[in-house]
């Protein structure tokens, strides 16, 4: 009973990972790159048959390569490659891929991998010679080193003609004397200060240090001598931390009398002086005496009031101005100045014993931005296949303003929608078929008529199939859209025919693309004499093609061939490859 719940509870673990891998899905994309086979305009995380609803787009699969949805399709042929030898025989290559999904329809490699003969060129060495030996790395007190370099010059296809190192390197004798450079001692403790307190106006007191270049002394019987210390053995530096010297005090003159105190009755008179001629600082004696003198004055007047002063303004009621108004700041003043007499009766004091006013040179609150509500999903741009809808909100509620910080977050947001509709899949051309044999062209009279070595005209047909068209997609076009062609032919294969022999046409391709043992041919070219036939056949505009190889040129003469066969050199292994890296019957 044990062992059946572990092995219920091992199932339920493998269940829950296989969900959770497909519920993971792939990141689907809205298109795919077919020059570089990447994927752009990422969409989001959905699984294979959905993201592929649409053959524009692509995913990426668990290896990390994009994958097109679309029917398989060829990329451009490369660039060709670098001859593979840089001196004398050897191929250079191009290859394509074919881009599917699904079951894959590539089978060889004769359809992805082209190879041709080169001739490297780089029959020299690159390096440039030897640069002069450096100075040793040291001049005396033991072994240095001392460098030389060299430059390739190659140009960039060649540059593998630079073997070695770009630099080499030496040990070199330095053993004489190294010279002893000066150094400082220690400095010495501070002097005293010249001074023990600062006097009035005149300039701080200082102190004072010493050190000695004597550790070590300047070697004189080296070559070069050692140097001298760097910089002064003394050095002063003012004292700031001393008190200042003491200033008595001394009056100054009296002032002329103020008025009298009272505009009726009886007040006074007064005169000061100041103890300021100079002023006592740091510790000095204040003035001897008194600062004021009075007298008796006698006015007769009834007694209004009047204002105080001013008192300060408040602090204002906040640091900064916020978006409901400048904060304020108040004063206030009191009728006792004097307060108005009873008996006479004086007048009170005119206004008010307070005011107010805005604070307007504060600066303004900062405000920090928030968002606003989201706004409704946009409605699904797509009929087939996944879309992305959109939902936007704005950083308006309130905005940001004065230095405030922005909203946090992103100010749109996205899901994906499926309409769970396979979008159509136009279709694309196949590759024509070979041509068929050339029979007589008027089979319903006579379909088991010879014409072969007959100047008697013949036809032959080609096929072709509009493939992975699906889902209504649209039928193949372009400027042929037929699926099938016919021609005017004449059978002539093996016939004797008179000709000549013209040179030799051009070399084919290589023949394995890569591995041992890769041949590339050709053969001369024979013309033969077809000024007998006619050149159209029935109602066709076209002119006729020669089907097969006639005996027209005769034989060669001793010690000449037909054909030519000839190795490729320095052929490339052939790589090992994945059965979905290899190359695809796709439509071009």
């Amino acid at each position: 009973m044990e062992n059946i719940n572990k092995l219920l509870a091992i199932l339920v673990i493998f269940i829950a990972l296989v969900y959770v891998e497909h519920a993971q899905g792939e990141m689907c994309f809205a298109r795919f790159e077919r020059s570089s086979g990447s994927c752009d305009k990422a969409l989001g995380d959905i699984n294979e048959e959905d993201c592929c609803l649409n053959p524009h787009y692509a995913f990426l699969g668990k290896d990390g390569t994009c994958q097109s949805c679309g029917p398989p399709a060829w990329s451009n042929w490369s660039p060709w490659s670098p001859c593979t030898t840089l001196c004398g025989d050897g191929v250079t290559q191009r290859r394509r891929k074919c881009f599917s999904i699904g079951e894959s329809e590539c089978h060889d490699t004769e359809h992805s991998l082209e190879t041709k003969p080169c001739n490297g060129t780089c029959c020299y060495d690159g390096w440039s010679p030897w640069l002069p030996w450096s100075s040793c790395s040291l001049t005396c007190g033991g072994v240095g080193v001392r460098k030389r370099a060299r430059v390739c010059s190659a140009p960039p296809e060649c540059m593998a003609t630079c073997a070695g190192e770009p630099e080499t390197q030496m040990p070199c004798d330095a053993t004489g004397k190294c010279p002893v450079h000066g150094g400082w001692t220690s400095w010495s403790s501070w002097s005293s200060c010249s001074h023990e307190c600062v006097l009035n106006d005149a300039p701080l007191p200082s102190k004072q240090r010493h050190r000695s270049c004597s550790h070590p002394v300047p070697s004189k019987d080296t070559t070069p001598p050692g140097d001298a210390c760097p910089g002064n053995d003394t050095q002063l530096q003012s004292c700031t931390d001393i008190p200042n010297c003491p200033v008595d005090g001394n009056w100054g003159e009296w002032s002329p009398l103020s008025s009298c105190s009272a505009k009726c009755g009886e007040g006074i008179v007064v005169s000061t002086r100041q103890c300021n001629q100079p002023a006592p600082k740091y510790g000095g004696r204040y003035c001897v005496g008194s600062n004021v003198l009075t007298s008796i004055c006698d006015i007769v007047c009834a007694d209004d009031g009047n204002w105080s002063g001013w008192s300060h303004w408040t602090k204002c009621s906040a640091s900064c101005i916020p978006e409901s108004g400048a904060p304020v700041r108040t004063r206030k003043r009191s009728c006792s100045s004097p307060s108005p007499s009873l008996f006479p009766a004086g007048k009170d004091c005119p206004g008010t014993n307070s005011s107010t006013e805005a604070c307007i040179d504060l600066p303004h609150c900062a405000v920090d931005g928030a968002w606003g509500p989201w706004s409704a999903f946009s409605a699904c741009p797509v009929t087939c296949g996944v879309g992305v809808e959109v939902s936007d909100r704005s950083c308006d509620s309130p905005p940001l303003k004065h230095g405030g910080r922005p909203c946090d977050g992103d100010h749109r947001r996205t899901r994906l929608c499926n309409t769970k509709k396979h979008c159509p899949v136009d279709g694309v051309w196949a590759e024509w078929s070979a041509w068929d044999s050339c029979t007589y062209a008027f089979k319903h009279k006579d379909k088991n008529r010879d014409i072969r070595c007959k100047q008697i005209g013949g036809s032959q047909t080609r096929v072709r199939s509009c493939l992975h068209k699906a889902h209504g997609g649209d039928i193949c076009g372009g400027n042929d859209d037929t699926l099938s062609q016919l021609r005017g032919c004449y059978d002539v294969s093996d016939c004797y025919i008179q000709g000549n022999w013209e040179g030799w046409e051009p070399w084919s391709l290589c023949k394995k693309v890569c591995g041992q043992n890769p041949m590339r041919t050709r053969r001369r070219k024979c013309s033969p004499d077809y000024s007998q036939y006619r050149p159209t056949i029935g109602n066709l505009a076209d002119p006729a093609v020669f089907v097969g190889m006639p005996l027209a040129c005769g034989n060669m003469p001793p010690g000449f061939a037909i054909e030519e066969i000839q190795p490729c050199v320095n052929v490339p292994a052939c790589a090992h490859k994945k059965h979905d890296d290899n190359v695809c019957m796709c439509s071009q």
